[in-house]
């Protein structure tokens, strides 16, 4: 029994790692062929696709839709904001290792909130929880800076080793926080591959299909979904500690209603039922958004439009498709 456990564990890793290993490979040689804002996109594009990664937790495995995502990516950005600024600290290791606890404890106050509820009574609840911190942003002004921010300047890397002043520092920034931001990315897929692979992932997935028959089974949905929450919060709180560097800028923009909405559509182009799904859809959706907002000043409807054509043509998303695309060519072969 136990010298097969090892056997079905690399069956199982089998398949997605000779995806992710060339992919991986691709994301580390691609900023020496590429151009500085092209790295720089594809960095925001990594930071988008873990708090995709984050949210999935939530939409594709436990069947929860929050639209109030944004106050956890908002909170771990004003995090750093204010460590910068009220405390003088300008390491990016102490952001993360001061952000995550802070963003899993509001995150696990306000999921014990929300998850005694379910459909659409959560994601309003979500909506309202989310909208009250994007109220207190907007309105102590004295603290947050109001509608002009806070600005944050370039952290240094792996405990004060890479420090970027002085002349030429923010082309060799953006390169190196790329892959430090690459590094992150990796962990959080890594983890959170684990986590939905566990028993605790396989018993969210069974509360998501069947509530009525999981209970009956003996698990306690509210706590399970609890939990679901509050990893769901903390990852997508690490996204917005990694985004604050890059923009140099945290406003209360990105607590509003409407980024939450990016998210979700990130999740969804991507194709929420699948583990890649949001990794893929985060890094697209940056750069439809990118393209968009300097192609037209109507980018919001572009985006509108983008999404009702993917949900009409591709309703599992890019990766949903493209998985159904090679069963049906495997098929073919084998016949």
């Amino acid at each position: 029994m136990t010298a097969a456990a090892p056997s079905s564990l690399l069956r199982t890793l089998a398949p997605p790692a000779a995806i992710g290993l060339p992919v991986l490979a691709l994301l580390i040689v691609l900023p020496q062929v590429i151009g500085v804002y092209q790295t720089q996109l594809l960095a925001y594009g990594l930071v988008m696709a873990v708090a995709a990664l984050g949210f999935n937790l939530l939409l594709g495995y436990t069947g929860l839709l929050s639209f109030g995502h944004s106050a956890y990516f908002g909170l771990g950005a004003y995090t750093v904001a204010f460590l910068a600024r009220d405390l003088g600290i300008h390491s990016m290791e102490l952001y993360i290792l001061i952000g995550l606890p802070v963003s899993a404890l509001v995150s696990a106050l306000l999921g014990y909130v929300c998850v005694r509820h379910t459909r659409i009574f959560f994601g309003i609840l979500t909506l309202a929880l989310s909208q009250v911190l994007w109220s207190l942003a907007l309105k102590l002004f004295w603290v947050t800076g109001g509608t002009d921010g806070l600005r944050v300047p370039r952290p240094t890397l792996l405990a004060g080793t890479l420090n970027f002043a002085g002349s030429g520092g923010y082309p060799r920034f953006i390169n190196s926080y790329y892959y430090y931001c690459l590094a992150v990315f990796v962990i959080c897929v890594i983890v959170m591959w684990v986590i939905v692979h566990s028993p605790f992932g396989k018993a969210l997935q069974a509360i998501r299909d069947n509530e009525t028959r999981a209970r009956f089974l003996g698990l306690r949905v509210r706590r399970f979904r609890w939990i679901a929450f509050l990893i769901s919060g903390t990852v997508t709180a690490l996204a917005g500690i990694l985004w604050v560097p890059l923009n140099g800028l945290t406003t209360p923009e990105v607590l509003y209603w409407p980024f939450s909405g990016e998210i979700v559509f990130a999740t969804i182009l991507g194709g929420f039922r699948t583990f890649a799904g949001p990794l893929v859809g985060g890094i697209a959706f940056n750069y439809i958004k990118t393209y968009a907002v300097a192609s037209t000043e109507y980018w919001q409807l572009l985006l509108g439009v983008v999404l009702v054509v993917m949900v009409m043509t591709l309703p599992s998303g890019i990766v949903g498709a493209v998985s159904t695309l090679a069963a049906k060519l495997r098929r073919k072969r084998e016949a």
